[in-house]
């Protein structure tokens, strides 16, 4: 898997790099102040600095001046590889000849699971705006396009261990959009202080379906598990609460961001409930690039209620085996460009792996994720 995650990594970085004359020339902008002791330029402008915007993989990290907008997109490849129960992980074959089967009874089910997901990746375009009213509130919006795959093995017959083949359900479409405001609390030039609050709008489909390999050998479509779908199906709050914080070269923040379903969706159930804390420290070499480093936790609650359709013998379709705990840690680099056609423009990349997860399981786990974006204010 690592030369994998190279691979990935450095292609973003190449693209980045391809770019780098263009950033690394010192200029000028009027979106930062000046401010004592900084070094200005000859027409007396602050350079625009790398390190004013969060690490790319921190949503709703800062706000604007009156009248200013902002536009950004944001690609993130999530990759996860193996499944864990709790912290311990677990093969597909312990997965297949102990764990049960919670729709055995019913016509065709056997008594243990017979479909094990190996591998799943999820890309998530992101597309977003922000605006600024005025200097104490700013409003954004984001829009989500989401492609999803997901490996499996399917054991044959209602137990052992001999394997049938395997199969890969893949969907793709429009998520859920987000509407927020960012409202300002304190800014004392070097503390900054806000609030985040949102509201998750329902855009994304429930009724995605594929083909699948099942225990008898059939090939029947059905409607894929929870973790393949595109959307929560329920209108969400999405509060929270960002500080920031900027001295010489080093700048550092904290964020917490909820996401908390309202009621149940039209398909009978709600996703967990998810609770984000991060915090970051970064330092600036140049006004074009700085580095960052940041901790990321994130607990997920487990479905409540089910889908009537969502019926196999597979983990995934089991809404008690989702949500739990996962840490990362992330590395992250910021670019902006300083003069020629890409002045004001930014570039970001940032990798993390978790380094703790304890699953609601059997559950896959993370393996690693990968977020880069292209941000524009004028």
């Amino acid at each position: 898997m690592l030369p994998k995650v190279m691979r990935t990594v450095g292609a973003l970085l190449a693209s980045v790099l391809v770019v780098g004359p263009s950033f690394a020339h010192e200029s000028h902008d009027d979106e930062t102040p000046s401010v004592a002791g900084m070094a200005l330029s000859g027409d007396g402008v602050a350079p625009i600095n790398a390190d004013s915007h969060a690490p790319i993989g921190v949503m709703g990290d800062h706000m604007h001046h009156e009248g200013e907008w902002m536009l950004s997109y944001r690609f993130m490849r999530m990759v996860m590889e193996g499944n864990r129960i709790g912290r311990r992980e677990v093969s597909p074959q312990e997965i297949a000849t102990t764990i049960a089967n919670p729709f055995f009874g019913q016509p065709g089910q056997p008594p243990f699971l017979r479909v094990v997901p190996t591998d799943m990746t999820m890309d998530m375009h992101m597309f977003g705006a922000m605006y600024a009213p005025n200097d104490w509130l700013t409003l954004m919006g984001m829009a989500q396009y989401l492609v999803k795959s997901m490996d499996h093995i399917t054991f044959q017959g209602g137990a052992g261990t001999n394997v049938l083949g395997t199969f890969t359900t893949r969907t793709k479409g429009l998520g859920d959009t987000s509407i927020a405001g960012l409202v300002r609390l304190w800014d004392d030039g070097v503390n900054h202080l806000h609030l985040n609050v949102g509201l998750g709008l329902p855009t994304g489909r429930l009724d995605k379906t594929d083909d699948v390999l099942a225990p008898n050998g059939a090939r029947p479509v059905l409607r894929v598990p929870y973790a393949m779908q595109l959307g929560s199906g329920t209108f969400d709050l999405l509060p929270g609460i960002t500080y920031t914080g900027h001295s010489g070269e080093f700048g550092w923040g904290a964020q917490y961001r909820a996401t908390m379903r309202l009621g149940k969706n039209d398909e009978g159930y709600r996703l967990g409930d998810i609770h984000r804390l991060t915090a970051w420290a970064s330092y600036r070499w140049a006004p074009w690039i700085s580095t960052s480093l940041r901790l990321a936790g994130e607990r997920t609650g487990k479905i409540e209620g089910q889908d009537a359709r969502i019926v196999a013998p597979v983990q995934t379709a089991d809404p008690a085996n989702y949500g739990g705990d996962r840490l990362d840690v992330l590395f992250g680099v910021n670019l902006v460009a300083q003069n020629g056609s890409f002045r004001g423009h930014r570039l970001a990349i940032e990798f993390g792996m978790p380094v703790y997860q304890d699953l609601n399981g059997p559950q896959m786990q993370t393996d690693y994720q990968v977020t880069a974006g292209w941000q524009y204010a004028f």
